[in-house]
């Protein structure tokens, strides 16, 4: 029996009743006015969902496993990294990469990083959750990225590195940033979940970095449903992120690795133990306290499917934002698009906008949505402003920062796009009564 033709003759049974892939584009048609315009999703068909049940249904095993350990290596790979840690979303991924760093390069509590008030949360908690501390550096209004020309007067004595997080794929200047990293002695972290597949002259960005996080949530570049990783060249920094994400296991044995008898080491029973006089399984000795955040092996079986795919979806990507900015320019006077700078190639993660005024903004928004033309702020703004974060500093100190929510949004750039989508935007743009 093929089980992937089972598999896929179930999905075909079941998918007039029950509709396989609603929220997928390529799965349901486009009916305008009626459809909504989502900012992002899955680009999903079905061989995603046959990895997926293939992979419960048979599979050797159900958490991380030989999926997981393949997805890493072939992830790693493709973005020219040498080491690749699944874990279950890019949040995780930023939490055990920033306590990793700090564990490589001994950096003490109250070591600082610096980052952009303007992003994520996830970018930023993670600094405090390590017992680290956040400087912050208002971002300029043409990349939206922070400010370059302001970041060596933030550097102290303490600072211990730069917290890269490029906005929506687009980076600032890298070789800027690295001269001031390596002027000052600092390491380049990137938090590159909204990046994935972005270029800085030819080159991945995460190549210009120590180590970099990515995010596999439906909205990004590739999805496996939920799930994250981190990616670095220093095996050091692997290793810690390894045994960061299993409880903080010493041994490092992963996969089929587990189920040979010593181990690869050849010693896994010995006496492990400070203080203890018997022989223990490495297995069962901890070097710090840690998480449990590994993936499920089916969610590596879709990676693997989805990395076929990732050249085609950052041109996909690319092309819808490029269609519809064009159209935005076209029918929207006084609106502005970030700039891209000579050196970047980014992959976009969704087509944003400079608006003139609040009302500008407001008014647009709120016809775009109208129209079932889903809009998204760019984040959070100033997370400063937010409860869970004001405590870091006073958001007042970042004018530019403060004007991200009265100002900018972004609509979608996903691969799923259509033709008929794009005439749909072109069609209710110009309908549009500034």
């Amino acid at each position: 029996m093929d089980i992937d033709n089972e598999i896929e003759k179930l999905i075909e049974n079941l998918g007039s009743d029950y509709k396989i892939l609603q929220y997928v584009y390529n799965s349901v048609k486009f009916i305008p006015g009626e459809t909504p315009i989502y900012y992002s999703g899955p680009y999903w068909d079905n061989r995603e969902v046959i990895a997926a049940i293939k992979t419960l249904l048979i599979g050797k095993w159900i958490p991380a496993g030989e999926n997981v350990k393949k997805f890493e290596h072939e992830m790693a790979k493709k973005i020219n990294q040498l080491f690749g840690i699944m874990v279950n979303s890019g949040s995780s991924a930023n939490l055990v990469m920033i306590a990793a760093l700090k564990k490589f390069y001994n950096w003490n509590d109250n070591d600082e990083i610096i980052v952009s008030p303007v992003g994520f949360p996830t970018t930023i908690s993670v600094i405090s959750q390590n017992k680290l501390k956040t400087v912050f550096v208002d971002i300029e209004m043409k990349t939206l990225n922070f400010d370059l020309n302001l970041i060596e007067e933030k550097i102290t004595d303490k600072t211990k590195a730069i917290f890269l997080s490029p906005v929506l794929g687009n980076p600032p200047d890298i070789d800027k940033l690295i001269s001031i990293c390596e002027k000052h002695d600092l390491r380049l972290a990137l938090d590159c979940c909204d990046s994935l597949g972005s270029k800085w002259k030819n080159k991945y960005l995460v190549e210009y970095a120590v180590a970099s996080s990515h995010s596999l949530y439906p909205a990004h570049t590739i999805s496996c449903g939920e799930g994250g990783m981190v990616t670095t060249n220093i095996k050091g920094i692997a290793n810690i992120i390894r045994s960061a994400t299993t409880w903080g296991r010493q041994c490092s044995c992963v996969d089929v690795e587990n189920m040979l008898p010593n181990g690869i080491c050849g010693h896994r029973f010995d006496k492990w133990l400070d203080g203890y006089d018997e022989v223990i399984d490495h297995k069962y000795i901890f070097d710090s306290p840690a998480f449990n955040l590994k993936p499920l092996d089916l969610q590596g079986s879709i990676g693997l499917v989805q990395l076929t795919k990732l050249d085609e979806i950052i041109a996909k990507r690319n092309n819808s934002q490029k269609q519809i900015s064009n159209i935005f320019k076209k029918y929207i006077k006084k609106i502005r698009i970030p700039t891209i700078l000579e050196f970047a190639n980014p992959t976009a993660f969704g087509t944003p906008f400079i608006c003139s005024s609040k009302e500008q903004k407001q008014k647009l928004v709120a016809y775009l949505e109208s129209k079932k033309i889903q809009t998204r702020n760019y984040f959070a703004g100033n997370l400063l402003r937010h409860p869970g974060y004001k405590n870091l500093d006073d958001y007042k100190k970042y004018p530019n920062a403060n004007l991200v929510l009265d100002l900018i949004f972004f609509v979608g750039a996903s691969p799923s796009y259509g033709q008929e989508i794009f005439d749909y935007f072109e069609n209710m743009l110009s309908k549009y009564d500034e």
